[in-house]
């Protein structure tokens, strides 16, 4: 899903920027939801992160569009202690509110050493990335999940579906480097993607079966940490989902002050010999031409974008014009 388009045009990160906001805009978001949402689609599409980039526009302004999503939310903190706050979104996408709990848990980190930030009662909140590299950037690790509402209970089809494939949430571990780039671990619980699944692979459950077990362990540990923990189970939760469909998800961050345990370039400095050792002393994996850490590559993509534009797929292109022809705004590209 995520590999780079074979056919493509070139787009501006700027022209990108200012289209996302302005469909956001459109669809009734206030000015501040909608440069966040689309700086962080945006980012995704500069790190080549295609499934999380602005592909996901046209289906976010549809749902605020039909109602799914509270377009206006009044995001506020409804919990906290000295190492903890839950944020409460309103119906709202995820983007701010977990923003809004980023930024409290690394605060209560760099006094306390240890900060939990989590959100409620939201849609979607993207890539786990963009909370867990907002740590990395306050020099501390950060760890965010997510999870709906129901993980788990799969009654309605004709038939069980296989446990192996169980869930997918959103999972990050990200962990800063100093001139080697930040270790960012961004990805789904699943050992398969959700375009390798079928009758095709269903021999790997039973040749790989611990990877399948290791990958139903982590949805559970995510799905609980992301969802349960966030309190999206409370009664006033119902009422909530209710009137916004799209906003059974909670979502949960962890950050973890460097400095308060080891001296922060010290550690940075045991990042960048790994990097430095994994490249030089291991055979790249089939395929490809270097062994990199998790992050290298994106880190590699978005200073090509950056420099030459973002290579825009036909996906792309399509959800864009989608949501240029029903909003009315102009496309990023000539």
């Amino acid at each position: 899903m995520n590999r780079p388009p074979e056919e493509f045009i070139l787009v501006r990160e700027e022209r990108l920027l200012a289209f996302a906001s302005a469909c956001f805009g459109k669809a009734g978001l206030e000015e501040e939801q909608a440069a966040l949402i689309a700086r962080f689609l945006v980012n995704c599409d500069l790190r080549g992160v295609r499934s999380h980039g602005t592909a996901t526009l046209d289906g976010y302004c549809r749902g605020f569009e039909q109602g799914s999503y509270n377009a206006r939310p009044e995001i506020r903190v409804v919990r906290e202690t000295s190492t903890a706050v839950v944020v409460d979104g309103d119906g709202g996408l995820g983007y701010l509110p977990m923003v809004r709990a980023t930024e409290a848990a690394i605060d209560r980190a760099k006094e306390l050493g240890l900060g939990m930030g989590l959100a409620r009662h939201i849609g979607h909140y993207g890539a786990a990335g963009h909370y867990t590299r907002m740590c990395t950037e306050a020099g501390c690790i950060g760890f965010s999940v997510q999870a709906y509402r129901d993980q788990g209970n799969a009654r309605g089809g004709e038939k069980k579906p296989q446990i192996g494939y169980f869930g997918n949430p959103p999972i990050c571990f990200a962990i800063p480097g100093g001139e080697e780039p930040d270790v960012v671990l961004d990805g789904g619980t699943r050992v398969l993607p959700d375009d390798k699944i079928g009758p095709e692979y269903d021999d790997l459950l039973t040749r790989i079966p611990s990877a399948f077990y290791k990958s139903i362990g982590f949805t559970t540990v995510a799905s609980l940490l992301g969802g349960g923990l966030t309190g999206f189970t409370l009664p006033e939760a119902d009422a909530i989902r209710e009137r916004w469909p799209g906003a059974g998800l909670g979502g949960m961050v962890l950050a973890i002050d460097i400095d308060s345990v080891v001296p922060e370039q010290v550690f940075r400095e045991e990042t960048d010999r790994m990097a430095r050792d994994v490249r030089e002393t291991y055979e790249p994996m089939p395929g490809t031409d270097r062994a990199v850490l998790p992050g290298a590559i994106e880190e590699e993509w978005m200073a090509l974008h950056r420099s030459e534009g973002i290579r825009y797929g036909e996906r792309e292109q399509g959800a864009a014009r989608s949501a240029s022809e029903r909003l009315g705004v102009v496309l990023p590209w000539d």
